[in-house]
């Protein structure tokens, strides 16, 4: 369990929030929008009222005190940067900013962003990938070259296991979770025999995963 700071409740703010509550850690959020904070108040378990740009307000938060501080304001800029530089002034461990430009993420990370995050960016790219193939059903980005995926099985290693099928040198992926149904099995050894409507997790280049899923059972 960590202790979250969420400075925003935009859209990207409370629903980020609102994950990390479900995911069983402490959360804190706070917006200057008083309609807004009370709206949400029964959602998160410490909701506050504030303007993250007054140097005040950021003293009295303790951010030097929370694992994790999200900058998520979304409609002002300026307001942000002010908001970054504040709460890495008062010690914050470590701040994620949001922005939509590179130009910002520049700026941002000149002023002590730790990291900045681009959500509308990142989605876009998510649905793009998983649309550019009927047969990718998720994806994750590690790197320009690597990427994880989820595809159906081809349909030939229906019956077949994971050594039989000599998967890693034969298609140059690594299987890393099998999906049936809704149930997940993370690691299968090299005896998994395959279903017919199994899907398969997979890291590897982008090429080959593409190469297989153009192949795999619709």
């Amino acid at each position: 369990m960590k202790s979250i700071l969420v400075l925003g409740l935009g859209r990207f703010g409370r629903h980020l929030a609102h994950k990390l509550q479900q995911l069983g850690n402490e959360v804190m959020v706070i917006d200057k929008d008083e309609a807004l904070v009370e709206k949400y108040s029964n959602t998160f378990t410490d909701a506050q009222i504030g303007d993250c740009t007054d140097e005040a307000v950021i003293r009295s938060l303790g951010v030097n005190q929370f694992d994790v501080c999200f900058v998520t304001i979304c409609d002002d800029f300026q307001s942000s940067l002010v908001t970054t530089s504040l709460v890495k002034k008062m010690g914050a461990r470590h701040v994620v900013a949001k922005a939509k430009r590179d130009i910002q993420a520049e700026f941002l990370k000149k002023i002590g962003a730790n990291e900045v995050i681009y959500p509308e960016r990142e989605i876009a790219e998510s649905v793009a990938m998983r649309y550019n193939s009927d047969n990718i059903f998720d994806y994750i980005e590690l790197t320009s070259e690597y990427s994880i995926y989820e595809i159906p099985i081809l349909p030939e290693w229906a019956g077949k296991n994971i050594l039989e099928l000599n998967i890693r040198k034969e298609y140059r992926i690594n299987i890393i979770a099998i999906k049936h149904k809704e149930h997940l099995q993370p690691m299968p050894g090299p005896d998994y025999e395959f279903r017919k409507s199994d899907h398969v997790v997979v890291l590897g280049k982008s090429d080959d995963i593409f190469r297989i899923a153009g192949k795999a059972i619709k």
